[in-house]
């Protein structure tokens, strides 16, 4: 998911420490985990409607169809949308 510009891959406490970076410019009250980001950007791309082939190389799944989480947590945070939202109609 992170490209490197040096040709060799990030460690995990590389990453943390570029989240910890950004997280503190935006003013983030919490830090940020590589798995978190990982999960906010999947979910993202689903409801964004990208196609689970493109998503899979970048997901770290062997299998598509462990990409379904993704679909659930997009259909669950709609959800939720929808109910806030149906239970302010004046009817």
């Amino acid at each position: 998911m992170f490209d490197s510009s040096w040709n060799k891959k990030y460690t995990d406490r590389g990453i943390r420490k570029i989240l910890s970076k950004y997280s503190e410019k935006v003013s983030l009250t919490q830090n940020i985990s590589p798995h978190q980001l990982k999960h906010f950007l999947l979910t993202w791309f689903k409801k964004q409607g990208v196609d689970d082939a493109l998503i899979q190389p970048y997901s770290g799944h062997k299998s598509r169809k462990s990409l379904e989480v993704y679909s659930r947590l997009a259909i669950e945070e709609a959800q939720n949308e929808y109910n806030e939202v149906i239970n302010k109609f004046p009817i």
